[in-house]
């Protein structure tokens, strides 16, 4: 008699009222969660995988039975706070009830919360996320090349111009500006101050200003 196995037809064993599944995921949210709060408080590099898993009090064993390792740990956190981003933003081109250059103005705004509202967001994409490693670096492009397409989409329907090969190099352009002014911005500033946050947004807004005039004059 197998009294140490299950019997067939036997309901999954559940920890705590969740099954393996679910405790696999609550553990994923959970590391994903603390890698967040440390990466932008001390850096990727300055940040171990004991620290994450002390923190998200889950076990090394548990942490690579989630995540190959630091790396891959700190990719998953930047495609969930990219596609977070982009659902959000296309959201919000779909709800903003202004046409042209103004609902243009309105969206770089809104990008410019989106990441700011919550600064860990932002310290995590932007603050010394360069220079990690050749996955993150191709992430990282895979991000920008996506913005870069919902910016020719936006000046498409606006009739600033028409995708294509020159106009599409101007947005990744544009993007890598944007991307750098913030950048720049998080050296310095204190996310929580509103005005650092107001200053931030027109600097944005007057750079995509200057180059969509120069796309539209072309």
């Amino acid at each position: 008699m197998n009294a140490g196995k299950p019997a067939t037809g036997a309901r999954p064993r559940r920890i705590r009222g969740l099954d393996a599944e679910q405790r696999r995921e609550q553990r994923r949210r959970q590391l994903l969660d603390s890698a967040l709060e440390l990466f932008a408080e001390q850096g990727y590099h300055g940040t171990s995988i004991e620290q994450i898993c002390q923190h998200a009090y889950v076990g090394t064993k548990g942490f690579y039975e989630t995540f190959d390792g630091r790396e891959d740990c700190y990719i998953a956190l930047l495609r969930e706070i990219t596609e977070q981003l982009q659902a959000y933003m296309l959201e919000r081109l779909e709800t903003v009830r202004a046409d042209g250059e103004q609902a243009e103005r309105m969206l770089v705004e809104a990008f410019a919360h989106a990441l700011i509202d919550d600064p860990r967001r932002a310290l995590v994409t932007f603050g010394g996320a360069g220079a990690i490693s050749a996955a993150v670096e191709r992430q990282r492009r895979r991000n920008r090349r996506w913005a870069a397409a919902f910016v020719e989409s936006l000046w498409d329907r606006h009739g600033v111009a028409s995708p294509g090969p020159d106009v599409r190099r101007i947005a990744i352009g544009l993007v890598g500006g944007l991307f750098d002014l913030i950048s720049d911005w998080l050296l310095d500033a204190d996310p929580r101050d509103h005005e650092h946050v107001e200053a931030l947004i027109r600097d944005l807004s007057a750079f995509y200003a200057v180059v969509r005039a120069g796309v539209a004059s072309a």
